[in-house]
């Protein structure tokens, strides 16, 4: 088994359909333009109220990126 090591990033996504979209978001934009991404973490969830009702959230992730050899 060959040892890797990581870089991690941090991204914030954002969806007005829900966390989980947010999720997907940020991580299908950041996947445009960066590789070796294996693992992510999500640190934060905020959302946007208005009139009692969700209007938009926004998640926060940790990524972990593999570096090249």
């Amino acid at each position: 088994m060959s040892e890797h090591v990581y870089k991690m990033i941090e991204l914030t996504g954002s969806s007005t359909q829900s966390s989980d979209d947010a999720v997907r978001v940020a991580l299908t934009k950041a996947s445009k333009t960066l590789r070796n991404m294996h693992w992510f973490e999500v640190v934060e969830t905020r959302g946007h109220i208005e009139e009692g009702k969700v209007l938009h959230w926004q998640v926060t992730l940790k990524v972990g990126l593999r570096l090249e050899e």
